[in-house]
């Protein structure tokens, strides 16, 4: 489990935990024996729990820090701790959103957890992984495009500006002179190179009926106003080696095996659910929105 990211939870439900009644043990997690480092307000600070909180923001154990740095992090625990409780005492765990943070940091730590216990012995094996990478590079684009844009106010300029190209104004000129976008002045429209799927879906869509050197005899509207694009080129897109993405590949590999494993738990739990369903839910997550082109005009 990454520690890092569970430092202050470590020390927020630590410090809850401290002012719940004392119905057993008042380490800071349950079977936690460790002796304590500090007693605050009567209740412990185990140094399981020290060295926890340690090792999530050095790298370290304690045994590896020089005394200042120790007593530095044991006074960061204890003001932590004592924070908690106060907070606690003033209903902050009980009141607005607070308590569903607290909730939800719970269920996100534990899931964490199961996780790390189901794929302990789960790890991706080659064949996984090649079948993985196989079925991304299909997935991929096959070209990556280099395109000029000249975006403005109206519809109407737009049609005038397709115009003056039509007369045999350079692309690159005109670009410089007209496009409401500032980076124009300096680089003639140029939106770079790029895949489809990362430019705004109007122009995507519009430079794919081009060829290189064409560029759209009509008005594009988008968010970012009405545009005219030109194709300046394409070029083959070369995939990544399995080597270079092989650790975001075991990633990949080992969240659908969670996934799997949490829709198996949905299969055989007992669910009822009061919100209404969506009409036609997705199979998979939506996929994220398109990057904006380089230089576009911002709302």
């Amino acid at each position: 489990m990454n520690h890092s990211r569970l430092l202050v939870i470590a020390v927020a439900l630590a410090a809850l935990a401290a002012c719940q009644p004392k119905t057993s043990a008042t380490a800071a997690a349950a079977g936690d024996t460790s002796p304590p480092v500090a007693t605050v307000n009567g209740t412990p600070i185990s140094r399981d729990l020290y060295e926890f909180y340690i090792k999530g923001i050095t790298g370290k154990s304690s045994a590896d820090l020089t005394p200042q740095q120790r007593t530095a992090a044991l006074d960061n625990l204890i003001r932590g701790r004592l924070t908690g409780e106060q907070a606690v005492k003033d209903g902050l765990d009980k009141s607005g959103d607070t308590a569903f943070l607290l909730a939800l940091t719970r269920l996100n730590v534990l899931e964490q957890a199961e996780s790390d216990r189901y794929l302990k012995d789960k790890q991706a094996t080659d064949e996984e992984l090649h079948k993985e990478y196989d079925a991304q590079i299909g997935a991929m684009p096959k070209l990556e495009y280099h395109a000029r844009n000249i975006v403005v106010s109206t519809e109407a300029f737009a049609q005038s500006i397709i115009g003056q190209l039509e007369k045999g104004a350079k692309f690159e000129d005109v670009a410089k002179k007209e496009s409401m976008d500032p980076a124009a002045k300096n680089n003639a429209g140029d939106l770079g190179w790029f895949t489809p799927e990362r430019m705004i879906p109007e122009l995507s869509a519009a430079v794919l009926t081009l060829k290189p050197g064409e560029y759209t005899h009509t008005p594009i509207k988008t968010q970012y106003g009405w545009h005219v694009v030109q194709l300046v080129e394409t070029r083959d897109l070369t995939p990544p080696s399995f080597d270079q993405v092989k650790q975001r590949l075991v990633q990949v590999v080992q969240a659908k095996k969670f996934r799997s494993y949490q829709d198996e738990l949905m299969r055989t739990a007992k669910i009822e659910k009061t919100e209404p369903a969506a009409a036609a839910a997705p199979a998979t997550p939506a996929a994220p929105a398109p990057a904006a082109p380089a230089g576009a005009p911002k709302n």
